[in-house]
């Protein structure tokens, strides 16, 4: 019988809207203003005590606050405004101290029984909800102190290689090399290799102290200048790298004036996490142990918690710049470690070493800059925070050289597997190149304004209330069912949307209306052929079977190329073009359902089966 669909499709269209309907829900409930309390070190854990001290800070301050809970390894405290968040995140962090990190966030609404079946609502970009911005600073003498640091080891390993003996040398306060030589004539050769393998990184020096004679260094002014966009450049390119491992959606990293990076960070749920992430300036050194009294003494870290000291030469074998990846395993005692690997370069030097020092132990140094708290200033009436960036280093793994080896081993010696997976999630990303410390974190609003996304979403319902209107007045009883279509494919998109934890941005929002659009067109295709076929005289029973009939290739090769551009759109684009592209992608998939399967079933179960004269479209 014409017009007439088995059980099953419509049991199939009942349970689609019903998905429809549950994971777009969440959507109703907007997040409250939170700030979040994490441990500054994996293996510092959230506990009830701590959670206590931060509520009583806040009540010593008259801060309103109405929600406190422990959620995995931080604790999260709701607050009823931006303006108590803010004062709030100042207040926790000057009583908690440089232990824990106090973050913006924003905290879910969802009811239980919404998240217990995994729905959760769709996150907003930054220019329809705002987010959390950071402005970082990168410590520039710090970073010209460490490549001076990394030039003066150079020098001694090739000197040593080339026969070119020297007494010292040593970095001075002054942010120059200082090298004494044995006498003239391998000053002179030093000059010819510094001239050779430098080519002008270094204004050079004659100088004599202790009877010896010496070179002093000097960074010229381009190479510092080099340097300097160099730090700058590798901060912002692994801060972006960190942002993806971290999964935030459309982010901004870039650059601000000659030594800040701005950061902003749109649906974040974590967002102490990120900024632990994102500011720590750490590396690995793999040195071997020193022998006699020659190196460097380091504090030593063991499995039972415990600290004690190992000397390790000042020569360094590899660092984390030459890590390629790193991955979080487990040892035959479950106890976490990372695998490594490195680049060629790295593998080359590590295999070397190796092979001529089995049985010898080897050091993995853990070096960290650290942004601690000093205190505050009044600025304008708001407490700013004031720190100084310190050096901890500490070596995480001491063990004996059983074999050569190159480019992959592993780092043991962890006290958490959220230790080994922050680790390796630095060395994925990347090291920093020069550290850096938050000068500045607050909550920013939408990029174009409260008023112009006001006028926005009022546009998109005046122009959806218009297309319905035009459908109803034009096709009457079907142009009903196209507007039932409509609405139920907007609840979809934003269901897919919400499942898929994309983000929904400005041009995003212009995917849906374009995708609603292209719905209604799809509609206009079917019931301009059904009156088609009444025209030429066809039942109506057979009009319609014919017009749903006839109408889908277009409709599908409609679909198909215009599907073929957002997914190109999505590969080659960046930011807002692939948040349209991914609004439109999905748009067009449920419009595909709605606009005919839908229609199709509302027409069925009004019409089908029943002896029509004529049909009110």
């Amino acid at each position: 019988m014409l017009n007439k669909y088995p059980l099953w499709k419509y049991a199939l269209i009942v349970v689609v809207m019903l998905f429809g309907v549950i994971y777009s829900l969440p959507n109703l409930f907007p997040a409250d203003s939170a700030i979040q309390i994490r441990g500054a070190n994996a293996g510092l854990e959230m506990n009830q005590t701590t959670l206590n001290r931060a509520t009583d800070l806040l009540e010593a301050e008259n801060i309103d606050y109405f929600g406190a809970e422990i959620i995995g390894q931080s604790a999260l405290i709701r607050l009823p405004s931006n303006e108590a968040q803010l004062r709030a995140k100042a207040a926790v962090q000057r009583g908690l101290g440089t232990d824990y990190i106090v973050a913006l966030n924003l905290a879910p609404t969802t009811p239980d029984w919404l998240s217990s079946l995994g729905a959760q609502p769709m996150s907003l970009g930054l220019d329809l909800s705002g987010g959390v911005h950071f402005l970082l600073e990168v410590d520039m003498e710090r970073f010209i102190e460490s490549r001076l640091d990394s030039y003066s080891s150079n020098f001694k390993r090739n000197f040593r290689e080339e026969n070119i003996r020297y007494r010292s040398i040593d970095v001075m306060d002054d942010n120059s090399i200082q090298m004494l030589l044995a006498d003239e004539d391998t000053r002179d050769a030093a000059e010819t290799w510094l001239r050779r393998n430098l080519q002008g990184e270094f204004l050079t020096e004659d100088v004599e102290q202790r009877g010896l004679p010496g070179l002093k260094l000097t960074l010229s002014e381009q190479r510092r200048a080099e340097l300097q966009d160099y730090a700058i450049s590798q901060n912002q390119t692994t801060l972006n790298n960190r942002v993806n491992e971290l999964g935030v959606a459309e982010p901004l990293v870039q650059r601000q004036g000659a030594n800040r990076i701005v950061v902003e960070l749109p649906g974040v749920q974590d967002t102490a996490q990120a900024k632990n992430i994102l500011g720590k300036a750490a590396n690995l050194e793999f040195r071997l142990e020193a022998r006699g009294n020659e190196g460097e003494v380091f504090p030593l870290r063991n499995r039972q918690g415990g600290r004690g000291t190992a000397m390790l030469e000042d020569d360094i074998i590899v660092t984390g710049d030459n890590v390629t990846d790193a991955r979080v395993s487990y040892d035959e005692n479950g106890l976490p470690q990372v695998a490594v690997s490195l680049d060629g370069e790295g593998g080359s030097r590590m295999g070397q070493v190796t092979r001529r020092s089995i049985g010898r132990p080897m050091g993995v140094l853990f070096i960290e800059q650290k942004s601690l708290l000093q205190g505050y200033e009044d600025v304008n009436g708001e407490p700013v925070p004031i720190y100084d960036t310190v050096e901890e280093k500490e070596i995480i793994s001491l063990a004996t050289i059983r074999g050569a080896f190159s480019n992959n081993f592993v780092i043991t010696g962890l006290d958490s597997a959220q230790e080994a997976s922050d680790l390796a999630l630095l060395l994925r990303a990347g090291a920093l190149a020069a550290p850096m410390q938050f000068v500045e974190e607050r909550t920013i609003g939408p990029s174009l304004g409260a008023e112009n996304i006001r006028l926005g979403v009022n546009s998109v319902i005046i122009g959806f209330a218009l297309v319905i209107l035009f459908m109803v007045a034009w096709y009457k009883v079907f142009g009903v069912f196209a507007s039932v279509a409509l609405t139920a494919n907007l609840v979809l998109i934003v269901a897919v949307m919400s499942m898929l934890s994309a983000t929904l941005t400005l041009p995003g929002i212009a995917g849906i209306v374009l995708t609603v659009g292209m719905a209604v067109d799809a509609n206009v295709l079917i019931y301009s052929r059904i009156r088609e076929e009444l025209a030429e005289g066809r039942p109506p029973q057979a009009a319609i079977d014919a017009g749903y009939g006839r109408a889908f290739v277009t409709i599908m090769d409609a679909n198909i190329t215009t599907l073929i551009v957002a997914v190109i759109l999505f590969a080659i684009g960046t930011g807002p073009v692939k948040g349209f592209a991914v609004t439109l992608s999905v748009g067009i998939l449920t419009s595909m359902f709605t606009a005919i399967m839908l229609t199709r079933a509302l027409a069925n179960l009004t019409f089908g089966g029943k002896q029509l004269k004529k049909l009110p479209i």
